[in-house]
């Protein structure tokens, strides 16, 4: 006889996410990277920045000196380097998708319109040739 075990659970059906419903390539991945990472460096410019500023001019010294401004900035960046940060980049990365598409049709289409004008001034120049 049997006894139904109450540890089991019933199977977890996939997650899918509504607003970013198809998985992305890998460029498209490394394109939500950039935005996440400018993102982040964006919130942490003025330590960054004081980092940069106390480093210049400085080589192996510069892990001493500017130890402080070092340990600001890795903080910021650990404190705004999130999963929702990168969610957040996703779904803008979404938000500018169609916007890209819409600028790539467009300059198809003015390529397609180029070359329909280079093959009737083609033809054209056949046609006084013929003459």
């Amino acid at each position: 006889m049997s006894i139904p075990s109450s540890t089991q659970s019933a199977p977890s059906e996939p997650q899918f996410n509504i607003r970013n419903p198809l998985p992305l390539s890998a460029t498209q991945e490394q394109q939500v990277k950039e935005i996440y990472y400018k993102r982040v460096r964006g919130y942490c410019g003025p330590e960054i920045k004081a980092f940069a500023e106390c480093a210049r001019g400085r080589t192996f010294t510069t892990t001493w000196v500017c130890r402080e401004q070092r340990l600001a900035m890795n903080s910021c960046m650990l404190a705004h380097a999130k999963p929702e940060e990168l969610d957040r980049a996703r779904e803008e990365w979404f938000a500018g998708r169609e916007a890209r598409r819409r600028e790539r049709e467009e300059a198809e289409a003015a390529v397609e319109k180029r070359r329909e004008e280079v093959i009737r001034m083609m033809k054209g120049d056949q046609e006084k040739n013929k003459r």
